[in-house]
């Protein structure tokens, strides 16, 4: 790519790191041309392979030109949904065991690590009963080998944090883990949520670290020298150096940028944002140009946080959803992601000759579980093969990738349960292959990248065990995934679900069901029903025009599929500005009897000023100032450039006031 002005440009790339594809967008910041694109494989046994294919294939002449590198990823993400982040130990002080243990709300801690310990403080900052801190380094020396990090939280921190930072410097002073405070991430007063956001934020430091080190080494390997800055998951920006202290805040980090990117290069400021994956179809709403952000706080993997993030819904259908049977047999399409058979057969040929024999045989004599294949995705680390059986399974895939059947077979075992291999198939060391949407796109001439003879004959078999043709099983897949899509619509955007088909097996005799399926296929002789859409859809991904247009026509509304829809997510990256939000509480100071109001405290994250009873006036007014100069000294450090801060006063309550500053701006270019 060669520059062709005379004038210095200013050149920003964003890259997004999805579960299947690693996107890479290079744009002229302020004429916000799109340059160039690229889309390579995500590898994740080292992210910087994959980003160093994007950033080749883009074609940088002049690395000097890029002033800014923006990435959004879905690590975090994924980390805790999968369980990979690191040993983490909980250290609750002021907490009530029997209230937790009573509504169960340990099984909302992302760690079985928890501890309990005497402290912690009341709703108006007063101290509820002494710091143990005797027993909190006991329990740090006996534990300290054996976790990768801590994480302290105290009850109402956010209000006097006097407990969690006596730990904090006790802890450092006995050992070299890394310690995350509840109250630096939160100053809501969920107990609960924020002990769960402390955990998460410290079971991902290392995770994000690594992340960013590999993108950073990505760079150096290209010469590039520019600011890295990272998405939040509410689609806003932060420096690299801030997102290795607060992963947990890149939750959702990945559907943001996308719903950002649609807004972008669609250029509406009301729209469904559509985002169809290999993995994963996400759905976000914009309004008045804006992500539409849920204050309750993101949830993800089954834990409720306290980071604000995009208003998200995520379904599990994409181009590399597996299809399968299920016991009817009937179509199931996803949630599980598998490799397309059109790549494995393109990396191992002889995948397409036991294809064509499978092929050759008689109408149903070959069922779909000939279909699956287990292949080794990368060596195991020494020590990681537990038992017997798993060593004889790596070693019989170190041949090629095996039929499942072949596996069953090969181990002696009954069923596919039996091989014992969750945690291999975890960890990534094994994956699956098998028949996809994708190996369609092959078939249908839409998307043909690798082996589609090979996914046309995986068709064929399928379809056979079914003693149908070819083309109707294709159109019932495609007919499935609107029906889910289209579903999902209606769910996210009503807040209400229709009951399944186990529900509701009769659609006659559940008006909500036979609603929808006479909206989709207007099946009744006398009544018409249809859903209408008032906005227009924002399709994005490589997929989403096969995905989405039979989607748009149910919905009766404009499908729009931008220009370089396929990797606006790498957009939304870049897209994106750098915002700050800066808290500060101010509440009363009471009498001991708890009647008289003596004072004002004006506390933040750090520390706590007392004003006299009649000096409210002067809390408040010292708070607003406060906010305001923490917001915008905070985007300085996080990479903006010239924010611009709006302060506003939140009233909660018994004379208790939070003081919320938000500081935007656009990320500082390199000169």
């Amino acid at each position: 790519m060669s520059n062709g002005e005379n004038s210095p440009r200013s050149l920003v790339l964003g890259i997004d790191t999805g579960g299947t594809y690693t996107d890479g967008v290079l744009l002229e910041y302020h004429s916000r041309q799109v340059l160039a694109t690229h889309k390579s494989l995500t590898t994740k046994r080292d992210f910087a392979i994959g980003i160093e294919r994007v950033i080749e294939g883009i074609h940088i002449e002049h690395p000097a030109e890029i002033k800014m590198v923006s990435v959004s990823t879905t690590l975090a993400t994924n980390a805790i949904a999968e369980g990979k982040g690191k040993r983490v130990a909980l250290l609750l002080i002021g907490y009530d065991p029997d209230l937790i243990t009573s509504f169960k709300m340990e099984t909302r801690f992302p760690t079985p690590n928890y501890y309990y310990f005497a402290g912690g403080h009341t709703l108006y900052g007063q101290e509820q009963e002494p710091l143990d801190l005797a027993a909190i380094l006991a329990k740090v020396n006996q534990i300290k080998n054996d976790v990768d990090a801590i994480a302290v939280s105290s009850y109402f921190s956010p209000l006097n944090p006097e407990h969690e930072n006596r730990a904090y410097k006790a802890i450092s002073s006995i050992c070299d883990l890394p310690v995350v405070l509840g109250h630096q991430l939160s100053t809501k007063l969920g107990s609960v949520e924020r002990a769960t956001t402390a955990a998460l934020n410290a079971s991902l430091l290392a995770v994000l670290q690594d992340f960013i080190i590999a993108v950073r080494r990505a760079m150096e390997n290209r010469h590039i020298d520019a600011p890295l800055m990272v998405v939040r998951g509410d689609g806003t920006l932060m420096s690299d150096e801030f997102a290795a202290r607060t992963p947990v805040e890149t939750i959702h980090s990945g559907p943001a940028a996308s719903a950002i990117g649609g807004r972008f290069i669609s250029n509406l400021d009301h729209a469904l944002i559509l985002d169809v994956g290999g993995t994963t179809t996400d759905l976000a709403l914009i309004e008045d140009g804006q992500v539409t952000v849920s204050e309750e706080g993101a949830a993800v993997g089954g834990y409720k946080t306290s980071v604000r993030a995009a208003d998200l819904l995520s379904i599990g259908l994409g181009g590399d959803s597996h299809i399968t049977l299920k016991r009817d047999k009937s179509i199931r399409l996803g949630p599980e992601r598998v490799t397309p058979l059109a790549y494995l057969s393109h990396q191992y040929p002889q995948v397409g000759k036991q294809l064509k024999a499978l092929a050759r045989r008689s109408w149903g004599q070959a069922t779909p579980d000939h279909l699956e294949y287990w292949f080794l995705l990368r060596e195991p680390q020494p020590g990681l093969l537990k038992t017997p059986q798993e060593r004889d399974l790596v070693e019989f895939l170190r041949q090629g990738p095996q039929l499942l059947s072949a596996i069953i077979e090969h181990l002696g075992v009954l069923h596919a349960a039996q091989i014992g291999a969750k945690e291999l198939l975890r960890q990534e060391i094994i994956a699956k292959s098998g028949l996809t949407p994708t190996d369609l796109m092959h078939i249908e001439g839409s998307y043909v990248l690798w082996d589609a003879e090979a996914s046309a004959l995986a068709l064929q078999v399928f379809s056979h065990y079914q003693f149908r043709e070819p083309d109707e099983v294709r159109q019932q897949v495609w007919q499935q995934a609107t029906e889910m899509i289209v579903q999902t619509v209606i769910t996210f955007l009503s807040g209400k679900s229709l009951p399944s088909d186990e529900r509701a097996p009769d659609v006659e005799a559940d008006i909500g069901r036979w609603f929808f399926y006479n909206s989709l296929y207007q099946t009744h002789p006398h009544l018409e029903t249809h859903f209408r859409l008032r906005l227009p859809i924002i399709g994005i991904g490589a997929p989403a025009s096969l995905f989405l247009q039979a989607v748009g026509q149910v919905l009766h509304t404009d499908l729009i599929l931008p220009q370089n829809h396929q990797v606006a997510n790498a957009v939304g990256a870049i897209a994106g500005t750098v915002m700050v939000t800066e808290e500060v509480l101010v509440y009363p100071r009471f009498s001991s009897s708890g009647l008289e109001v003596l004072g004002y405290y004006v506390q933040t994250s750090e520390e706590r000023r007392d004003f006299e009873e009649e000096a409210l006036s002067h809390a408040l007014a010292y708070a607003h100032e406060l906010a305001r100069e923490r917001a915008h000294g905070a985007a300085l450090r996080s990479g903006a450039d010239a924010p611009q801060v709006v302060v506003e006063q939140l009233t909660e309550g018994l004379d208790t006031y939070r003081i919320r500053a938000k500081a935007m701006g656009n990320p500082r270019l390199t000169k």
